[in-house]
């Protein structure tokens, strides 16, 4: 695959991809599982599949559309669910949890009502359901990019006010931390991730690259910065071995991530079985 990349663009772009999707995607990873929000990937990444429905509709149906791009179109629906999620955590105070499932049924209804009106799947949309190495153009990969960038800097910035919220909310909201403004930062955060990461692992299976490279990490790390250096660690390995294998074998590239995530995963909880054995 290696001679191949240099060769063909569309294997450039899908490993270019992939490594920064590799790197964004457990980042904030991390700190979705340490507040308990781990279902909020698959609300966002179902939200943004009727985005991609919505842009792949509007495309096929205004001529003026047809060169849209409907990565970004689905990009504007993951925030727009992003921000809804965090209006019915404050309607519903004391059962917050709701928004997800709410937010994750409305996704998956209007996805369905939107392919159906598109007559059923088409290509494009298998790509951003499965993921597709062939499809990653130069625009998703510029997409991701940026997405990662500010990912990023986002965290960097704002490492304290972030580490504080995740573990104790009410000391933050004392200390100062301007909670609702880091909440809704984070939140968009997620959802421009989780639809930048669509076209290389797919819709179905971008929340699993928020949540297994961090099942993984937080066994064996022995702090919280360990954890997110682990998880970035274990979420480029599973990219780059999952990318180079669909390659060799000919399969679904977001399938093979996903799998050798769940492999990484196992091997590290069976080396913890073993350790703690002796």
């Amino acid at each position: 695959m290696w001679e191949a990349i240099w060769q063909y663009e569309f294997l450039r772009n899908a490993f270019l991809a992939g490594i920064l999707t590799g790197f964004a995607a457990p980042l904030l990873g991390v700190f979705i599982v340490v507040r308990r929000l781990s279902l909020i990937a698959d609300a966002l990444s179902h939200v943004a599949l009727a985005g991609i429905a919505a842009g792949l509709l509007i495309g096929k149906s205004v001529s003026t559309a047809a060169g849209w791009n409907p990565l970004y179109i689905g990009m504007g629906f993951s925030v727009a669910g992003s921000l809804l999620i965090e209006k019915l955590r404050s309607v519903y105070r004391h059962y917050e949890e709701l928004a997800i499932p709410i937010i994750l049924s409305a996704g998956i209804g209007l996805s369905v009502i939107l392919i159906s009106i598109a007559n059923g799947f088409n290509a494009d949309l298998f790509s951003y359901l499965f993921g597709s190495v062939s499809a990653v153009s130069s625009d998703d990969v510029w997409a991701v990019f940026v997405v990662a960038v500010i990912a990023a800097a986002i965290i960097f910035v704002f490492y304290k006010e972030l580490f504080l919220l995740s573990f104790d909310e009410e000391y933050a909201r004392v200390s100062g931390v301007r909670a609702k403004f880091i909440h809704f930062l984070f939140i968009v955060l997620v959802a421009l991730v989780i639809a930048s990461s669509m076209r290389i692992v797919g819709v179905l299976l971008v929340s699993s690259l928020m949540t297994l490279p961090v099942a993984a990490s937080i066994r064996i790390a022995k702090s919280f910065k360990q954890a997110i250096v682990f998880s970035i660690f274990f979420g480029e390995l599973s990219v780059i071995i999952g990318l180079l294998a669909a390659y060799e074998l000919d399969w679904a590239p977001g399938g093979t991530i996903v799998m050798l995530a769940v492999a990484i995963l196992l091997l590290v909880l069976g080396w913890k079985k073993w350790k703690r054995g002796r």
